[in-house]
């Protein structure tokens, strides 16, 4: 599915393919593309395991950074922190806990995933504006109500 992230330090967003894996324990993103996009990454404190599905080790390493990015798609938006993680075939991928927290509506034959039951922190609806990603749409739409609020405060 395609998704939006935008790096929290420049709000320079990028529209990429995402994979929904329920078998994964986490999100996790590609260090290859973490640094392309020149997301900031953030060092953890005691490195991260990563097991295969089999329960080996994974022969890439640990996981040693995450990047806070904004993701978007149909209206929603969340500010999330994701794994980095090397020798990534996918750019993203969101696991097991971003499904269970957002519950999608999944049609696997038409391949569409609606986000019907998504918490309220995960943002507000978006109005459609024509011709512009869902995500860009929701920021415009934010950025018009933020002008707004500054005029009736002044």
């Amino acid at each position: 599915m395609k998704i939006g992230l935008e790096r929290i330090d420049t709000q320079e967003g990028v529209t990429v393919e995402a994979l929904l894996d329920s078998g994964a324990t986490g999100l996790v993103i590609s260090s290859e593309f973490a640094r392309k996009q020149e997301f900031k990454l953030k060092k953890l404190e005691k490195p991260m395991n990563v097991r295969n599905v089999d329960g080996s080790l994974n022969k890439e390493g640990s996981i040693e950074y995450t990047v806070e990015v904004n993701i978007y798609y149909q209206g929603h938006r969340e500010r999330m922190e994701i794994d980095v993680i090397r020798g990534q075939r996918w750019t993203v991928i969101l696991g097991m806990p971003w499904l269970a927290r957002h519950n999608p509506e999944i049609d696997w034959r038409m391949g569409e995933v609606k986000m019907t039951r998504c918490p309220e922190e995960c943002g507000k609806q978006w109005r459609p504006v024509q011709g512009k990603l869902g995500w860009e749409k929701q920021k415009e739409e934010e950025a018009k109500e933020e002008v707004g609020k500054r005029r009736e405060e002044n």
